[in-house]
């Protein structure tokens, strides 16, 4: 009896360590769409505005015209015509297919975070379980790094390092795994690794390789504090010089 009921405790606490994974999991996704509805909110926002003014200028132009010139119906339909037709290309210019985040050398840190972060949601879907999981995980840690490199010059060393994994390395390699052909995906290579296992494995040393510049970056903000806190001490604190008192000649002191 008290076998079976090890065995049954077993299989809950199992099934309770499972359930919680999968709590988190499904956390960390709601997280990540929750970011890229905003980014797609904000686009679809300055695409309206866009259009606002495309057909406000035609409208205005139109009017003008007429006023020198009758245009008549004809003129009238070529100029809705016109209007619907700039109207088209820009809504479907901003099309949301997966392609690399363009990155130029003026590009705020914060905003290669977001992009980098629009990337790997989209790619999510077409990637095996275990890697939409590393996905996941990556995808937490963008967030609390967007606001650390945000303070620091694009032409630091780490945000170097960052800039260049998160524009280059991590999409070439997601790149690279969506050409090959989802037959080949399970064989195993030379080192008797599959494609799948390979890109789990990419994926999580990229994620350590980003959670250690930001750890090191707020490693780096603490010592600055540190020293900060310390020469105020030594400065302003009881065995320091203290600040002249409120209302009182710096000279009487």
């Amino acid at each position: 009896m008290t076998d079976v009921s090890d065995k049954v405790d077993r299989a809950l606490a199992r099934f309770d360590r499972v359930t919680r994974q999968l709590d988190s999991r499904s956390g960390l996704v709601r997280d990540a769409r929750k970011r890229e509805l905003k980014r797609l909110n904000k686009g679809l926002v300055s695409t309206l505005i866009k259009v606002g003014i495309v057909v406000g200028l035609i409208s205005v132009v139109t009017i003008l015209v007429g006023l020198v010139q009758p245009i008549g119906m004809f003129g009238f339909l070529a100029a809705v015509g016109l209007a619907i037709g700039i109207v088209a290309v820009i809504l479907f210019s901003g099309g949301r297919e997966i392609a690399r985040p363009e990155v130029t050398p003026d590009l705020p840190n914060g905003e290669m975070v977001q992009r980098f972060d629009s990337y790997i949601y989209r790619t999510r879907a077409a990637l095996p379980a275990p890697a939409q999981t590393e996905i996941d995980l990556l995808s937490a840690q963008l967030p609390p790094l967007k606001k650390t490199l945000e303070r620091i010059d694009t032409l630091d060393p780490s945000a170097q390092d960052a800039r260049r994994l998160m524009s280059i390395h991590l999409p070439g390699l997601i790149d690279r795994y969506l050409h090959v052909p989802s037959a080949y995906r399970g064989k195993e290579d030379g080192e008797g690794i599959t494609v799948d296992q390979r890109l789990v494995e990419a994926l999580g040393a990229s994620r350590a390789a980003l959670a250690e510049i930001n750890e090191k970056l707020a490693k780096a903000d603490m010592m600055a504090f540190e020293t900060q806190g310390r020469f105020i001490k030594a400065r302003y604190g009881a065995d320091g010089e203290l600040l002249p008192a409120p209302g009182t000649d710096a000279k009487e002191q």
